[in-house]
């Protein structure tokens, strides 16, 4: 009887050190959660999944965001990320459908979002531990680590500026200013309308706030309002600036057939190749350049290196602007295409 007794103590005995020289998986997994209860993973040993939801996949720009961070994976064969994107930049519940999706999909180890509408996403992350970097337009949520983009007040008043000066080279002497905006409450929209207008009267232009068109990001609809500028100011305006290139080049197309428009500033903003090329031939002026393809990457790195448990990740990554002009637009061109080579 003692023999027995004796050899269960010796078999509890062996079992307990085996486990403790293995470490156990609770312990294991306790060491890899941080005081706020989120995953996370000891650095440079993680293979993860990364979900970037943009706000579209249907436009040059945010091609330029996406092969920036598939670039990423590229650069680093432990992270795997997959992009999608809405069909287009007013799908606002098609985009919200996405991210919930992606959200509760328990593969994924963290997400890169760009909100059409930043308040209804804030709702449907809420509560989310996995680390978000919002992209291109910043999301107000405790969710959100970082925010990646452009400065785009900043770059607004950068393009603004530029403009002023070109018109003046132009020999407009009554420098008044039309914007043609994208969405109407979409905080991106706002601030690069707030840098426009502080760029242009800043540098001795007028900017009219009160005229400010809203095409919905749109090239047919900144047609339109093209057509409605030009009724109601027949003598011509001095700078048409609009929130994208896209319809940058929609009202430049428009304004060039109207004598009293032709010598007008077409200022756009994005910097995409269809926007050089219009430069080079002599229909946009100019655009304000964001760094999409800098964007997709950061925003990427960002929500790896918060993976790896890195606590220096500043709250705002500014991927940086600048104005193409005809002297710089083939070699910025040039740029995008070895992109998406």
């Amino acid at each position: 009887m003692k023999v027995k007794k004796l050899m269960a103590a010796a078999l509890v005995g062996s079992m307990a050190l085996s486990l403790a020289a293995c470490g156990g998986t609770e312990d294991s997994t306790a060491s890899n959660t941080d005081t706020s209860g989120t995953q996370t993973a000891e650095s440079g040993d993680g293979n993860y999944t990364i979900s970037v939801i943009l706000k579209t996949t249907a436009s040059e720009y945010w091609g330029y965001v996406k092969a920036g961070a598939e670039a990423y994976a590229k650069d680093n064969p432990n992270v795997k990320v997959s992009v999608k994107g809405a069909s287009s930049e007013t799908a606002y519940e098609e985009q919200l459908g996405m991210i919930e999706t992606e959200i509760n999909n328990s593969s994924n180890d963290g997400f890169v979002i760009a909100p059409l509408q930043a308040d209804m996403v804030k709702g449907t992350i809420a509560g989310q531990t996995k680390p978000i970097a919002a992209v291109d337009t910043d999301i107000d949520a405790p969710e959100v680590f970082t925010f990646v983009g452009t400065g785009n007040e900043e770059a607004g008043k950068l393009g603004g500026e530029a403009a002023v000066a070109a018109a003046k080279e132009a020999g407009w002497t009554d420098i008044k200013a039309i914007e043609i905006c994208g969405v109407q409450g979409d905080s991106t929209n706002e601030a690069r309308k707030a840098g426009y207008m502080a760029g242009i009267e800043g540098a001795g232009g007028d900017f009219l706030e009160e005229e400010t068109q809203y095409a919905d990001a749109t090239a047919d609809k900144a047609v339109n309002c093209m057509e409605a500028i030009m009724q109601k100011f027949p003598e011509g305006i001095a700078i048409i600036c609009a929130n994208n290139d896209d319809m940058a080049m929609a009202a430049a197309r428009t304004g060039k057939a109207n004598p009293k428009y032709a010598n007008t500033i077409y200022l756009g903003f994005d910097g995409i190749q269809a926007a050089c090329e219009s430069i080079l031939k002599g229909e946009l002026t100019m655009s304000v350049a964001q760094q999409g393809y800098d964007m997709g990457y950061k925003a990427v790195e960002a929500v790896v290196n918060k993976l790896d448990g890195a606590t220096d990740i500043p709250e705002f990554i500014d991927s940086g602007a600048t104005v193409v002009t005809p002297e710089t637009a083939q070699e910025r061109m040039d740029t995008l295409k070895g992109y998406l080579a």
